[in-house]
């Protein structure tokens, strides 16, 4: 299922996709092929609605081992 983003004021599309879903620029292709028109360094008009394919709507989430510090 794709999600919808849709841009705040001054927002670029990179910045969106980062702020929003943790996006970096491996995703950024799948992105513009399903949002033609767009650009990645213009600001986006305030509302511009943004699809990102299911593939890429749930990112990887890294994993950190836990540290305790009295161990």
């Amino acid at each position: 299922m794709a999600t919808t983003l849709t841009a705040h004021q001054g927002d670029t599309l990179d910045g969106l996709l980062w702020r929003e879903m943790r996006l970096g620029p491996a995703d950024w292709p799948a992105v513009l092929e399903a949002n033609p028109g767009l650009s990645m360094k213009v600001v986006l008009p305030l509302g511009t609605r943004v699809t990102v394919p299911a593939a890429q709507a749930t990112p990887a989430t890294p994993t950190r081992a836990l540290v305790n510090l009295w161990d």
